[in-house]
């Protein structure tokens, strides 16, 4: 097996499983041998912005567009720039608006990602069937390798 550089895309939100996951994706970056670094990119998928209606006037800006941004920001990102500035891990950051398992499979096609790092919160059977999952999703239709991090 040749130990090649890896891009490895890792979902991002915030949450604890997020965190687990992005600490997981260096720990992956930083254990190949190779003498070509691998690099992650770590993805952020924010909801569809409200459509406005004709009764807006002025439609309210994209989240980041408002001030709170700035700290909302390095909160979400805070565990994968800290775990790969101190792996020395090339990493980039992406912020996009959509379905989150769209959003990770087309950019995982686009980019030519080797592995999608996910976290997941253990949804039982019924609320996975009810709700839906990501990570389930991901899984499902990836164009490459998913490591699923238990939360």
């Amino acid at each position: 097996m040749l130990n090649l550089r890896k891009k490895i895309l890792v979902a991002i939100d915030g949450s604890p499983f997020s965190d687990k996951a992005a600490e997981e994706a260096v720990r992956m970056a930083a254990g190949n041998p190779s003498q070509f670094k691998s690099k992650i990119y770590a993805m952020l998928v924010l909801p569809n912005a409200p459509r406005s209606t004709f009764t807006d006037f002025v439609p309210p800006p994209p989240i980041t567009e408002t001030k709170e941004w700035d700290e909302l920001r390095e909160r979400v990102f805070y565990v994968i720039e800290k775990n790969a500035r101190e792996a020395d891990i090339p990493l980039e950051i992406k912020v996009v608006y959509g379905d989150p398992a769209d959003e990770l499979i087309d950019f995982a096609e686009k980019e030519q990602i080797d592995v999608i790092v996910i976290g997941s919160s253990g949804k039982g059977f019924l609320k996975r069937k009810l709700l839906g999952s990501v990570s389930h999703k991901v899984v499902k239709n990836s164009p490459c390798s998913v490591y699923i991090v238990r939360g």
